[in-house]
């Protein structure tokens, strides 16, 4: 027994080299574990770093940089010539410029083959272990590496093969890498169990039916990635409706009255979600999401006056005027997804005083002048009466209070639109109660599926095999759900268009923009500060680090082309 669980633990405890990553290679850290240790705790402790680095993938600076801030959504100018310069590497994505020495295109790189490493070695050790979930843990182990090596696909172009921590791994590209991601989720699924049994934050029967749904839906761009008009076969569509009917059809899951909960402070149980990342603080997992958009002269919790935003990203005046064109040049606001008011906006200059309980920031896409909290000094201002004093907020943080929060339509890269007010700014992830300093204890798990998701992934491949009727009902279905608000109105027809337009709609900052506009031909087209039209820019780079980690193995890691 000593020797088995020494050898486990010698594999359990182990980093990834990240300047030899290509290779999977890993480096002991430790060997001295005690020999009472049980055969469920050794198990539970090889199927952890499976999942460990998923906080840091989703990270906003990580995936949400690569699939957001390179799409039509969102735009992270130079706020103010002084706030998230980071020698341009933001400006590169927006712009379409990024070289192999992006650090955003590198940082999500290193997390994902180290994450793909921790799961060979989890599928290395599994089959020798007794406790009863080491079938289970396995294949979530083998489940987990083809989503991470779906994710190096989709942003990379390449799949690694390998199920010896001992082996240098095998590159796939193309076909044989789809073919080979579809058969190791198949291979995984039978013995994957339901959410009931393992909750959001782990590979579940469904979570595989939806990838599996989302791989064939994008097999097409996958097989040949700068093709001119990609070949979304009548044969994958057929697929990618099958798993949907899969998810449907087991009533596990039901889309949510209330689209904001989904996003919510405590969305693990929200019976929309199939697969997230788990956030919960003790595990390591600080979505910094809701901080990431907002001013720094927003504070959203009266128990703590060191919570702020950082002036981040802002939607595209582009992305915008989409919501403004679905609903006939008026307000958004009709559709539930665009806004959640809870904070009365007070446009009569009056200050409002409000209970520390009762504030609660506005949600959704947010614009014009900003009401909330004043700090001065570092202490909210508050009322005769003890409550706290609500009013138009203007750049105390900034030593500015001539100049107000007032969120403008107009974002870009000139000195004027890159100020910091400029953008309309998005709080669709709720700000955690937790978060003493906004950049810590995010408690909102950060999506990966749900079940709207598969009712538009169904919709879609409906559309492609030219059944519209089939795929309005699915967009409707979704579209009607939000009845905790006025619902959005149902749509009469349906176009690949206007499915695009809809996937925004609902899945806007969800970190599948980038993906979709590849897939719906648009990646190569024109938008507020970007005009590139290099097809080769529809994947990364690998990063140049990555290569020169490989420069033992001659030929091994191949750059990708135009980088």
């Amino acid at each position: 027994m000593n020797k088995k669980l020494t050898k486990i633990f010698t594999i359990v405890g182990v980093l990834f080299l990240a300047n030899a990553c290509t290779n999977l290679e890993e480096k002991v850290l430790d060997e001295s574990f005690s020999t009472t240790v049980s055969e469920k705790d050794a198990a539970n402790g090889v199927i952890a770093p499976v999942y460990a680095l998923l906080p840091t993938i989703y990270q906003h600076t990580t995936y949400f940089a690569l699939q957001e801030i390179t799409s039509d959504e969102a735009i992270l100018p130079y706020r103010g010539g002084t706030d998230w310069g980071d020698n341009g590497i933001y400006i590169e994505l927006h712009k379409h410029t990024y070289t192999s020495n992006n650090a955003n295109v590198r940082n999500t790189w290193n997390p994902l083959v180290q994450a793909l490493s921790r799961c060979v070695t989890a599928i290395s050790a599994l089959p020798t272990m007794s406790d009863p979930n080491a079938k289970t843990y396995l294949a979530e182990a083998i489940g987990m590496k083809a989503f991470y090596n779906m994710m190096i696909l989709d942003l990379y172009g390449i799949v690694f093969k390998k199920e010896d921590p001992g082996q240098v791994s095998e590159i796939l590209r193309g076909p044989e890498a789809v073919e080979y991601l579809i058969s190791e989720l198949q291979r995984a699924e039978p013995n994957l169990l339901n959410k009931a049994a393992v909750g959001t934050g782990r590979l579940t029967k469904a979570g595989a039916w939806g990838l599996l749904a989302r791989l064939y839906l994008n097999a097409g761009v996958y097989r040949d990635r700068y093709a001119t008009n990609f070949d979304l076969k009548a044969s994958d569509m057929d697929q990618v409706i099958s798993y949907c009917d899969k998810i449907i059809a087991s009533n596990e899951y039901k889309l949510s009255n209330d689209y904001f909960s989904i996003f919510g402070d405590k969305n693990r149980d929200n019976s929309e979600i199939i697969f997230a990342v788990d956030q919960r603080p003790e595990l390591n997992g600080h979505n910094r999401m809701a901080y990431f958009s907002l001013s720094g002269d927003q504070f959203p919790l009266p128990a703590f006056p060191a919570a702020n935003g950082t002036d981040g990203p802002a939607i595209t005046s582009d992305f915008y005027r989409t919501w403004v064109e679905a609903n006939e040049g008026g307000d958004p606001t009709k559709d539930p997804r665009f806004y959640q008011e809870n904070l009365k906006i007070y446009s009569t200059g009056v200050d409002t005083c409000v209970a520390g309980a009762d504030f609660k920031i506005n949600r959704g896409i947010l614009r014009g002048q900003q009401y909330g909290l004043i700090r001065v000094n570092g202490v909210f201002l508050k009322c005769a009466d003890g409550k706290f004093k609500v009013g138009p907020l203007t750049n105390l943080t900034r030593n500015r209070p001539d100049k107000k929060v007032i969120f403008t339509e107009k974002v870009d890269f000139t000195p004027e639109g890159s100020d910091y007010p400029t953008g309309y700014r998005v709080e669709k992830y709720e700000f955690s109660a937790a978060s003493n300093t906004g950049r810590n204890r995010g408690d909102a798990d950060i999506i990966i599926v749900r079940l709207a998701d598969v009712h538009l992934m169904r919709a879609e491949a409906q559309l492609r095999k030219n059944n519209a009727a089939a795929a309005l009902t699915d967009v409707n279905v979704v579209r009607s759900a939000r009845t905790l608000t006025k619902p959005a109105a149902p749509l009469s027809n349906i176009t690949l268009d206007l499915l695009f337009r809809e996937r925004g709609f609902e899945f806007y900052w969800e970190m599948l923009r980038r993906t979709d506009m590849v897939r719906f031909n648009k990646f190569e087209g024109t938008w507020t500060e970007k005009d590139n039209n290099d097809k080769n820019k529809r994947i990364f780079p690998i990063p140049q680090t990555a290569i020169d980690g490989a420069s033992n193995l001659v030929g091994y890691l191949v750059q990708n082309p135009g980088y």
